[in-house]
């Protein structure tokens, strides 16, 4: 679909705070977004980049990212950004 934004939630299995990102992601978005939950633990790279940092929401493309904690607002606010 052209224009919609591609997310990805950077993961794994059995993080309470990963779950709750996902609530919190799916609740603010306000335009249509695929998103893509990707487990770090199945790659050794994105499991030393991101193994004391998830959840980490990015857009594919984009090299910013949100890190943990955040809210509604300020996923609206990053996505307005990138």
């Amino acid at each position: 679909m052209p224009g919609v934004k591609e997310l990805i939630l950077y993961s794994t299995e059995g993080c309470h705070l990963c779950d709750e990102a996902l609530e919190v992601i799916r609740r603010a978005l306000e335009e249509p977004c695929a998103l893509t939950v990707v487990e770090i633990a199945h790659a050794p790279e994105l499991l030393e980049r991101y193994g004391v940092r998830i959840p980490v929401l990015r857009v594919e493309g984009e090299s910013e990212e949100l890190g943990w904690p955040f809210d509604a607002a300020a996923v609206q606010r990053f996505l307005a950004r990138v």
